[in-house]
């Protein structure tokens, strides 16, 4: 009496079966970019894992990437999804080497988390599923696919080479074409639509009249010569900190703004209402609250917009509203900023729409952002605005403050040392000391530097160009050779000296002085 065995499923190679995993996990990614670039780009299943991501993280990881990273946190933070989406694609094929019914499990199982992180955006519709859901079908589709034409032939006792390189060249080509279609054609077709509503909006700046203009920048400004920056920021060189991992790509004629909830009538704006106002034109330093003590995350501009405090006025505040929560297009960013301080008759807040003689960049906000002088953007810079919500701090919570954050975020005085660089050298003798002070909107009326452990004494102030914006300053010292330490502090318009105290930037902003270590040779 005989016996027989059920054949053995052949086993592909490990190199082989990797390789269908990494490629049908493309496959799923380009087909789900894809499709959210045709019908919201908001719904790409890797940028909405990416921003649950970001609003999960615990603060100190956030702010551990801002110090490691500065503004490369979210390509680091992308790259390092990607390394872990090709570990884990790698894994599941590895497991399929006999059958494919563990790498569909593992995709099914990353197409859910793309579904949950998609349904639970704050900008979500149902139509933003269509994304996650072509993005598992094509990462199952092509992985069966695959599978099947890597595998071996009856008759052969290995797999038939042909056949595989026909399979894997397949499956390389197809996840190439979603990704190239994606990220290429879609990319460049709306980016040209934004880039075609920028440049509408720039033409149309330089021929509208100015209600107000900004302050001619006098020569005595700044002292770029002894490194100090230039008194105006450059657009790209001006900081950037968002939630953001995809810049929106709203363009002018699309854009529109609500502004309800404690007001005595709602406010429904266009982009042509905005320009139909008198264009006002104000220079202004803008300060991150993640600026560490000597940080780099403050800059200049001149922004031209609307005046924010008489659109709010004309809307009507209602009595008790203390809160005006400004929400971003793709509603990952929200700000809840103080009614006094926007109403204030000099504070200056605008709706901007220009920066720098053209229209806003896109990674700045266009088509309209918020700026308020004197307050830290976290509570304030909303870019990318198109909702604004009168009401109160203790009926809606920001962004921020669920994170810990203070409520009301007003700049502190401070300043920093440009020249010398820490631990830079220079040579004996006469050395000198620059940098840049700021007290928004007050403004600052005295900086005072010390040498080592030697008395404060005062620098020379640059020509002051209105309390908004940064002040320069310079000094000069006398060194002998070796190690020497020189400090700085300033005192704004009111008197009164920033503190010494060391405070970390975590719940409001830092605080110190800011001194620099350098050797004399």
């Amino acid at each position: 009496m005989s016996t027989t065995t059920a054949p053995r499923t052949p086993l592909l190679p490990r190199r082989t079966s990797a390789l269908v995993g990494v490629l049908s996990v493309a496959a799923a990614l380009g087909a789900g970019h894809l499709v959210a670039g045709l019908v919201s780009p908001a719904s790409s299943p890797f940028l909405a894992v990416g921003n649950g991501a970001i609003a999960l993280a615990p603060q100190w990881l956030v702010e551990f990437a801002k110090s490691a990273f500065g503004t490369a946190d979210k390509p680091v933070l992308l790259a390092g999804m990607a390394v872990v989406l090709v570990a884990a694609a790698a894994g599941a094929g590895l497991a399929s080497r006999a059958r494919p019914q563990p790498g569909v499990r593992a995709i099914t199982a990353l197409g859910l988390l793309g579904f949950a992180a998609v349904a639970l955006s704050p900008s979500f519709t149902p139509v933003d599923l269509l994304a996650p859901a072509a993005s598992a079908g094509a990462g199952i589709l092509v992985l069966r696919r695959l599978h099947a034409l890597a595998q071996p032939r009856p008759a052969t006792a290995g797999p038939d080479r042909r056949t595989v390189l026909t399979g894997v060249s397949a499956a390389a080509f197809g996840a190439a074409a979603f990704g190239s279609l994606a990220a290429g054609g879609l990319g460049q077709l709306l980016g040209g639509r934004l880039s075609g509503s920028r440049d509408e909006v720039t033409a149309a700046l330089r021929g509208l009249p100015r209600a107000e203009h900004a302050p001619a920048i006098p020569a005595g400004a700044a002292f770029p010569d002894q490194g100090t920056p230039t008194f105006r920021t450059s657009n790209a060189d001006f900081y950037r900190i968002d939630t953001a991992l995809r810049i929106p790509t709203q363009t002018a004629a699309d854009w529109s703004l609500r502004i309800h909830g404690m007001v005595g009538r709602e406010l429904v704006l266009t982009f042509d209402d905005l320009l139909a106002r008198p264009l006002v034109e104000r220079t202004i330093t803008m300060i991150c609250v993640s600026n560490e003590v000597g940080g780099e995350y403050v800059s200049t501009a001149d922004f031209v917009g609307v005046d924010l405090r008489a659109i709010l006025l004309e809307a009507g505040i209602a009595p008790g509203a203390d809160q005006v929560l400004s929400t971003s297009s793709d509603g990952l960013w929200t700000a809840g900023t103080p009614v006094d301080v926007l109403l204030e008759p000099d504070r200056g807040a605008l709706l901007a729409v220009g920066m720098n003689g053209e229209a806003l960049p896109p990674e700045h906000g266009f088509p309209v952002r918020m700026v308020v002088p004197g307050l830290y953007g976290y509570v304030s810079a909303t870019k990318w605005v198109t909702d604004l919500e009168v009401t109160t701090f203790g009926a809606k919570q920001a962004y921020w403050l669920q994170r810990g954050w203070g409520e009301r975020g007003p700049v502190k005085t401070q300043s920093r040392i440009d020249a010398p660089r820490g631990y830079g050298s220079a040579p004996a003798g006469r050395v000198a000391v620059a940098g840049i002070a700021w007290s928004p909107p007050r403004g600052i009326s005295r900086v005072e530097v010390r040498l080592d452990d030697g008395p404060w004494a005062d620098a020379e102030l640059a020509t002051e160009v209105g309390g908004r914006t940064w002040r320069m300053w310079r000094t000069s010292v006398d060194v002998a050779p070796g190690s020497h330490v020189v400090a700085v502090r300033a005192t704004d318009a009111d008197g009164t000296t920033q503190t010494e105290e060391r405070a970390d930037v975590l719940p409001d902003g830092a605080t110190g002085y800011h001194s620099v270590v350098f050797t004399a040779s």
